[in-house]
């Protein structure tokens, strides 16, 4: 997933806690709120069965799974919406699904998954948690944070570039400030020898030593 082409949907999906019972539908069987809606931004985004045949019918919605109680989508309801190219897939009761958010890892060692430094060759670049396959992250979530981490280093990288410009174009400017006034001093220097008229230094002549006149 590139940061050009993350749905401004995604990050609330992320966030939204599912699997809770619906409150409008208290006594039906299926009310369990599992399900989030791509087109609305309703305060209450996850909803039952039953709400979506009176509110989304029309609408795309996801429908969000619980493997070994987390969350996971499959990559079905996913390919033609969202680009998850980067994320690990798992086969789970024979679909294919995604895993939403991070999800909680073995002991770790220095900053490594146990499970990682025992076996696995790739690693998600977020959370270090061991990938069974070449892919970089293991979750959308981490996908997520992937690219807000990057986004914050390309901030960082212009920043110092427009710092570094600006620091050139000041040393440029004072350079050529300091040349026009040493041009100035030199220009001035000239034109008072040029205006200034020679001095003329007056010699005394020294009077000789006075004799006097011889006798006859």
């Amino acid at each position: 997933m590139k940061r050009e082409l993350v749905p401004s949907w995604l990050e609330l999906l992320l966030t939204t806690q599912f699997f809770t019972i619906c409150m409008s539908h208290l006594s039906s069987a299926r009310n369990e709120c599992n399900l989030f809606c791509i087109d609305c931004e309703a305060p209450k985004v996850a909803f039952c069965y039953y709400c979506r045949q009176r509110h989304h019918s029309t609408h795309r919605v996801i429908q969000v799974r619980r493997s070994s109680y987390h969350d996971v989508v499959r990559v079905a309801e996913l390919h033609d919406i969202l680009d998850i190219s980067d994320v690990q897939t798992y086969v789970i009761n024979s679909a294919t699904v995604v895993f939403l958010n991070e999800r909680p890892q073995q002991q770790r060692v220095c900053g490594v998954s146990m499970v990682k430094a025992s076996s696995s060759s790739y690693s998600c670049e977020s959370c270090n948690r061991a990938l069974l396959d070449a892919f970089r992250f293991c979750s959308l979530g981490c996908n997520l944070k992937g690219i807000k981490e990057d986004m914050e280093t390309t901030v960082v990288m212009r920043n110092k570039t427009d710092c570094a410009s600006n620091d050139d174009d000041m040393d440029l400017s004072t350079g050529s400030t300091a040349n026009t006034e040493n041009n100035r001093e030199s220009y001035s220097d000239a034109e008072y020898y040029e205006k200034s008229p020679p001095t003329k230094t007056t010699r005394h002549r020294r009077k000789g030593i006075p004799r006097r006149a011889p006798f006859f």
